[in-house]
């Protein structure tokens, strides 16, 4: 579970300050995606783009227990035994700035994986295009 919002999410694109994630940029990146795996640009799926949206928020794919459980009312997902006297809570650590230098880092092979990918997709594609290859 996340507590800080603040260190949710990506910082950079492609080298750039990402900012505020808006619709368009996630379009972009579901474009991308659908190159990287061999599709138009123009042929999105919704699995790219909820995966590009995962990717620019920083959001963890679901897995498909917390997928179910999120599809149960939750009305029936609490059943407190009762007299449970609870636990104690964990304590949540104070924000370390050293990790995001570490993040950076991080998004930048990612991105340039990405990139590599998408550019590699691309050609694959002018390669089969180009008549007499």
């Amino acid at each position: 579970m996340k507590n800080d919002r603040m260190e949710e999410g990506k910082m950079t694109q492609h080298s750039r300050p990402l900012g505020t994630v808006t619709r368009e940029m996630v379009l972009e990146r579901a474009r991308e995606l659908a190159e990287i795996n061999g599709r138009s640009p123009h042929e999105v799926l919704d699995s790219d783009f909820a995966q590009a949206k995962r990717e620019l928020l920083g959001e963890e794919e679901a897995s498909p227990k917390e997928s179910a459980l999120e599809s149960v009312p939750e009305s029936e997902r609490w059943d407190p035994v009762p007299g449970d006297t609870g636990m104690e809570v964990p304590r949540v650590p104070v924000h370390d700035e050293q990790t995001d230098n570490e993040k950076l880092i991080q998004e930048g092979l990612d991105e340039a994986e990405h990139d590599q990918m998408l550019e590699g997709a691309r050609e694959g594609f002018r390669r089969d295009q180009t008549p007499g290859t």
